[in-house]
């Protein structure tokens, strides 16, 4: 067997609503564009992989994919996954870690079609159902996350993460004491400044955490200031997580470990390179006995390649739903939800390979253009 042709179909993406999630990102807007990955094989099996988010433009990513990535894997056997992906990474100074994580996420896709199995079951099934925690976006005014937490708990949420105002740090520690209060001792709480300060105001806040009981402070600091995040770990109790949007991909994990800068490592296929790179440091984490918390995918098929590595490792708490829902999901039949309980349920996507059902015809209506 071996790859043919591989494709990727731009389509529109309408209607998104306004959301920002740190200073760090720029905000949505009204009208994006999502690409459809498409490698096929002599065989006629198809693998498939979404690029683009609500607030970064498939445009950034498709056209390196096509000109450095394809000329990769045509003519290769979709099953030698693991030297295509070595192979894919030695692009990285000529496409993104997002272009490699989609064709990876395709290359898996494929396999597991090839094999007849669902992912989850490939990359060595350990459960399927996980607790799922609603991340806010960067919210008008204290008074809107009040009431974001309510209804995230009225939905059903058990946890729930803060993107806070991008401003003062007495803002910050004002929301954090007003979602605690309306949500209650029993609702877990989290919070993702997305780097937002310096060390001196990333300890006042820690210790205004650790004092309302929050679960995790992800990103106070900068993406690359290993140092400060050592000295912060070294004064605070309540565990640190970074290496979000640390600069490079799987091997950049070394540093933050040897250095221990962290409480947690973080990863998802966009961001790191694909469902390989989420695997191998699910277990590089678990020798660390850390916990390897996966980030929102950006996109729903992310998303659903997010859902079967969590559901095939033992050492992640949270599925992470990022909010306002409609500026995370589009292109998909059938989407991730929350079940009555709070969980989120691999049941829906048992099919081979990543098991989503994809919408076809939503996207012939809206192609803006094929690369191929």
């Amino acid at each position: 067997m071996k790859i043919t042709a591989v494709d990727v179909t731009v389509f529109a993406w309408d209607d998104i609503p306004v959301a920002r999630y740190g200073q760090a990102n720029p905000a949505t807007s009204a009208r994006g564009e999502i690409g459809l990955l498409r490698i096929t094989t002599d065989e006629g099996l198809e693998g498939h992989a979404f690029l683009g988010s609500s607030f970064r433009s498939v445009k950034l990513d498709v056209t390196s994919l096509v000109r450095h990535l394809k000329p990769v894997v045509m003519g290769r056997n979709p099953l030698e996954r693991e030297r295509l992906h070595a192979d894919l990474l030695v692009r990285t100074r000529a496409t993104t870690l997002r272009a490699i994580g989609a064709v990876d996420v395709a290359l898996w896709d494929l396999c597991g079609k090839i094999a007849g199995l669902p992912l989850y079951k490939m990359l060595g099934a350990y459960r399927t159902r996980v607790p799922a925690y609603a991340s806010s976006s960067t919210l008008a005014d204290k008074d809107a996350y009040v009431e974001s937490v309510l209804a995230m708990k009225a939905a059903g949420f058990r946890a729930y993460k803060i993107h806070p105002p991008s401003g003062a740090l007495a803002d910050c520690i004002e929301v954090c004491h007003r979602v605690r209060k309306a949500a209650g001792d029993d609702m877990v709480l989290m919070i993702d400044p997305a780097g937002l300060f310096d060390f001196p105001q990333a300890l006042k806040l820690g210790r205004v955490l650790e004092a309302l009981n929050f679960h995790w402070y992800e990103d106070p600091l900068g993406e690359s200031d290993i140092y400060n995040y050592v000295k912060l770990r070294q004064k605070l109790d309540i565990p640190i997580m970074a290496t979000e949007y640390s600069p490079g991909g799987f091997e950049a994990y070394a540093p933050w470990l040897m250095a221990q800068a962290t409480d947690y490592l973080r990863a998802d296929v966009a961001i790191k390179g694909g469902l390989t790179a989420v695997m191998k440091t699910a277990h590089l984490a678990e020798a660390f006995r850390m916990n390897l918390e996966v980030h929102h995918g950006g996109n729903s098929l992310n998303n659903v390649a997010n859902l079967h590595a969590i559901m095939a490792m033992r050492n992640c708490e949270y599925y992470e739903v990022l909010m306002p829902a409609a500026a995370q999901k589009y292109g998909l039949v059938e989407d991730v939800e929350l079940s009555a309980d709070g969980f989120i349920e691999i049941a829906p996507f048992e099919a081979p390979g990543l098991g989503a059902k994809i919408d076809f015809d939503l996207i012939r209506r809206k192609t803006l253009e094929v690369l191929s």
